[in-house]
């Protein structure tokens, strides 16, 4: 088709978007479209495991890197100085797509640069809702970019009352299962190896800031991290997002026993894969929590408001309040559980339905101006 030489951009911010746009990245690489990864954002920091060079072990595409924040910058000068660099960046590279994961400050800065350039844009997994500003940036994303490839119905449907055009939305399903789905090609006993996980068993644990609660969040990671403890299980601990309140938590973890817990600041996609497929039990309010661990069949323990109403397999457990014998009930009597793999964010087959969308003319041919569609 005439469409295999197109160029296209995929922007990094984090360690969990890599993991859902690589597997689309690899595929249109097999199918002749030349890509190129953006990586800023927590991919730059030391702290944050310097995940930058996860992205760049693949030598199938190119990478240019833009370090868009100093620690403890906030979120609006990190916008700010992501806007001016994105912007630079694609005047020089000139793409014929640019493709944007979800939710980061990052995202929604190279929306706002692909609107206001004229840039054909695609917005992967909108249409999600979570209790925290992440939705916000979720939702500005999807009014700024062009195509829509959503993770289910319900997103698609939420897209369309935010006033898209129906044409353009397009159910995928969620990336990251595609690489679930597949074998990950590294044991578990060379995972443990590799980041010095001594637990037969283990728990994980990924607990986040909710930035419009942060005058709780002292509170809340103190009970929280008190009722692991309480356990007496042992769990692997990845270290928070770069969020505002992100240090609060960080300080609480620091304080954690290393007989019962492994801290890591992040691990390689394929590694974590395998870590969760043989996990006992995963808890905090990462949206693993709610995507992942029900592809898997695995229980887990969502706690607070920062994934409210995003996930409803019968494998997640919510809890509401910060109640360390409440949390600690429910790591016991889910400890080892297993459930019937939930299908609701697809099948682990989005790369295929994302390249065979590429593969059609009408996709590149979308009118860039957008209008308001109402749907009532």
């Amino acid at each position: 088709m005439r469409n295999y030489n197109k160029n296209l951009l995929f922007v990094t911010g984090t360690r969990a978007d890599f993991g859902k746009l690589q597997p689309l990245a690899i595929e249109a690489i097999k199918e002749g479209f030349k890509v190129t990864f953006f990586i800023t954002g927590m991919h730059m920091l030391d702290k944050y495991g310097l995940t930058k060079i996860e992205v760049s072990l693949n030598n199938d595409f190119e990478t240019v890197e833009f370090l868009n924040q100093r620690d403890g910058d906030p979120q609006d000068v990190i916008l700010s100085k992501t806007i001016i660099g994105f912007s630079d960046y694609v005047n020089e590279l000139k793409p014929d797509m640019v493709i944007i994961h979800g939710d980061r400050i990052e995202a929604i800065a190279c929306s706002i640069v692909c609107a206001t350039n004229y840039i054909l844009s695609i917005h992967i997994e909108g249409g999600e809702v979570s209790g925290t500003i992440d939705e916000i940036f979720r939702h500005c994303n999807t009014k700024l970019c062009n195509i829509h490839m959503v993770s289910s119905e319900d997103a698609r449907k939420r897209v369309i009352q935010l006033g898209e055009n129906k044409k353009n939305i397009y159910v995928i399903g969620s990336p990251e299962l595609d690489i679930h789905r597949e074998n990950s090609g590294v044991s578990i006993s060379e995972v443990k190896k590799r980041y010095d996980i001594t637990f037969d068993e283990y728990g994980i644990c990924i607990f986040h800031s909710v930035t419009s609660e942060l005058d709780k969040i002292d509170t809340q990671a103190e009970k929280f991290f008190q009722a692991l403890c309480l356990s007496k299980k042992n769990f692997v601990v990845i270290l928070p997002n770069n969020d505002p309140g992100s240090e609060v938590i960080k300080e609480k973890i620091q304080k954690l026993d290393k007989k019962y817990f492994k801290v890591l600041p992040s691990m390689r996609f394929n590694y974590f894969s395998e870590l969760i497929k043989n996990c006992s039990l995963f808890i905090g309010n990462s949206s693993a929590g709610v995507r992942e661990l029900p592809f898997l069949g695995i229980c887990s323990i969502n706690i607070g408001s920062r994934q409210t109403n995003r996930g409803l397999s019968s494998s997640i457990k919510q809890i509401d309040n910060f109640d360390e014998l409440i949390i600690k009930e429910a790591i016991l009597e889910n400890w080892n559980k297993r459930f019937v793999k939930d299908l609701a964010y697809g099948k682990g087959n989005a790369a295929k339905e994302f390249v065979n969308l590429l593969k059609k003319d009408e996709l590149w041919e979308k009118n860039l101006q957008k209008k308001f569609k109402d749907s009532l």
